[in-house]
């Protein structure tokens, strides 16, 4: 099944996602050095994404 012509991007790039993966979380808190070892994954503050 394909996507509606009015769902799909014209132009094809994708936006700025404004969700970020666990993962993605860990690694930015770790950066920012709010990040300790041994802490929980579950739970996370929320962070947003640079630049």
């Amino acid at each position: 099944m394909s996507k509606h012509n009015s769902l799909k991007r014209k132009g094809g790039a994708t936006g700025k996602r404004s969700v970020m993966k666990r993962f993605e979380r860990v690694k930015v808190l770790k950066e920012r050095g709010e990040w300790k070892e041994g802490q929980s994954a579950i739970g996370l503050p929320k962070t947003k994404a640079e630049g």
